[in-house]
């Protein structure tokens, strides 16, 4: 990665790109949220389950490509490329930090 990023975002792409998947807890609040495709995932548990169905289903690269933060949020544009339809896709990860972790992540395109 190119970008000056906090360290629990880079590490939340690290983990996007293959790395193992138990740092998530570390990433995250207990109480986070990930909003992807829609859907929401509340808690370690359901976001850690939510990066396995997304490796299960596709095999894929994410890097960010531009950034810009005020306050507590941080964006992110990141080209995510794949074997997915529409790969590559450049996709916004909005990141709302807190006491040093990820408190919300919100996926669009």
């Amino acid at each position: 990665m190119n970008l000056q990023l906090p360290s629990v975002v880079q590490a939340y792409f690290e983990i996007s790109n293959g790395d193992d998947i138990s740092r998530m807890a570390a990433c995250f609040h207990a109480d986070a949220r990930v909003i992807d495709e829609k859907r929401c995932h509340q808690g370690i548990e359901a976001i850690e389950s939510w990066q396995r169905a997304a490796r299960q289903a596709f095999t894929y690269r994410v890097e960010p490509i531009e950034s810009s933060g005020e306050g507590d949020q941080l964006s992110v544009t990141a080209m995510v490329s794949g074997d997915f339809p529409g790969s590559p896709l450049p996709l916004r990860h909005v990141f709302t930090l807190r006491e040093g972790q990820i408190s919300s992540l919100e996926i669009a395109p």
